[in-house]
């Protein structure tokens, strides 16, 4: 391709970008593709000559577009939202046109330096303290993997990464039953081992770890031989919404002097709204947080938000610096490959730079906070409905419901014909042993009316 293709197919991709957006109602928010129908269409064998642009996008439409689960669907109520607001996505081009690989200061001195001071604005939204300075990361797990191996590092007294774990003490980390699976997995490649991940009990409203069994845990392990290494704690759990008591989390960590870090992917967002900062009450006092600005604030995905407390413990684990990665002649830059466990970075500032000017926060607040009223609104319709029944109160947009009359595998059932019918989507989850359905409101262009369709389509399958 000639750069003046370039040029004109760009523009043609904007329009087409432009129109998938204003049309997004009419299709159906999951793919509807049966398993290998998608791979069926493509050629077995890649072409030896080019092809034209033109016969590429109509392959396109015809392959991928018929396979795609549509996450910026305004009636997309499962899992998460990963938004993509319309500036962060021409940042993304500008970013993809440049092309840097941003893992040192010198070999993009603009994305390390903007990086930064995102991250300040970032802070400075969510309510942090001066003193925390941030990295984005790909993803919140990349950010608790990195969480874990400085709890790892800390609690072996730097001498993990050298001698390796064989014959060190066995670490413990503590956490509540309703943390993300990507804790499990960090457990697994940090080399803690499942085992060594202590699971702590919920209680209460927004069913948060048990402080006095957390406390009660990491003594009994000490008498048993092994060493406690950090907690991690969650805001706005992904099932429910599952929210720990940061401030006791703190009290327990500083008594045993133990690394805390929250995982606040979804929810942290909702902290630039200062009413909502009661659910991780404390927060200034933990080691490091993760949220993703990917999820509810509108960044184009990729993008987590890593606070640190003091960044020290962090590189101390992750640095390495060969000859042909030292920065000379400066000193006291930051290279933010040292922060992270891949070497190679994304300019990923950018987006956020680009939406945090084109919106405002008053702007993201506005959104955040219909969001969390429309949940409240939605979970008292269904209550009053007779068909449902409320199993978790709305925590920010997240709830819980079921069907009422029906057992597991009927609810399941119904979330499939709901899915199947492809004017919503919605998923499961599993609460104190039993299915209910989760809903949440997210998606960056979502309305109200959206919200009062979604509950007609779904009194509509419940019969």
């Amino acid at each position: 391709m000639q750069w003046d293709e370039f040029s004109d197919w760009g523009a043609k991709i904007s329009q087409w970008a432009a129109d998938y957006h204003t049309n997004l109602r009419d299709r159906p928010v999951r793919a509807q593709s049966a398993p290998g129908e998608v791979a069926a269409l493509i050629a077995p064998a890649p072409p030896e000559g080019p092809q034209d642009m033109g016969e590429i996008m109509e392959d396109f439409e015809r392959v991928v577009m018929p396979g795609i689960t549509h996450w910026q669907h305004p009636r997309f109520f499962a899992y998460f939202p990963a938004n993509a607001a319309p500036p962060s996505m021409l940042a993304e081009m500008l970013v993809s046109t440049i092309a840097a690989q941003c893992m040192l200061w010198q070999t993009s001195p603009a994305a390390t330096e903007m990086e930064t001071v995102m991250l300040d604005w970032l802070r400075q939204a969510i309510g942090l303290p001066k003193h925390f300075s941030g990295v984005i990361q790909d993803s919140a797990s990349s950010a608790t993997l990195a969480a874990v191996l400085t709890m790892r590092e800390r609690a072996l007294n730097w001498e993990g990464n050298k001698s390796g774990l064989s014959g060190a003490a066995r670490l413990r980390i503590y956490c509540s039953s309703e943390v993300h699976t990507s804790v499990d997995r960090a457990i697994w490649v940090a080399g803690i081992g499942q085992d060594n991940l202590v699971r702590i009990p919920i209680s209460g409203g927004l069913r948060g770890l048990r402080p006095e069994v957390l406390r009660k845990s990491i003594i009994y392990d000490i008498t048993m031989g092994y060493r406690p290494a950090g907690i991690i704690a969650c805001t706005g759990g992904t099932g429910t919404g599952a929210c720990d008591d940061i401030a006791e989390v703190v009290k327990i960590a500083k008594e045993f002097d133990l690394y805390t870090h929250i995982d606040a992917a979804w929810a942290g967002a909702a902290m630039i709204c200062p009413e909502f900062r009661t659910l991780w009450a404390g927060a200034e006092g933990v080691d490091s947080i993760v949220f993703n600005p990917h999820k509810w604030l509108g960044a184009q995905f990729d993008c987590s938000a890593h606070f640190l407390a003091d960044p020290l413990s962090l590189v101390k684990t992750l640095a390495i610096k060969p000859e042909y990665l030292k920065t000379h002649g400066h000193n006291g830059l930051i290279n933010y490959s040292e922060w992270s466990v891949p070497l190679g970075r994304r300019f990923r500032a950018l987006k956020l730079w680009f939406l945090l000017r084109s919106y405002g926060l008053e702007a993201l607040r506005t959104r955040l906070r219909n969001h969390v009223a429309w949940a409240e609104e939605l979970a008292e319709k269904l209550r009053g409905n007779g068909r449902f029944k409320i199993v978790t109160e709305p925590t920010l947009s997240l709830f819980t419901f079921r069907v009422v009359g029906i057992d597991d595998q009927a609810q399941i059932d119904f979330v499939n014909r709901v899915n199947d019918d492809g004017r919503m989507y919605i998923t499961q989850t599993e609460v104190d042993g039993a299915i209910a359905i989760r809903f949440q409101i997210g998606q960056f262009d979502v309305t109200k009316a959206d919200i009062d369709f979604a509950f007609n389509v779904m009194c509509e399958i419940a019969g």
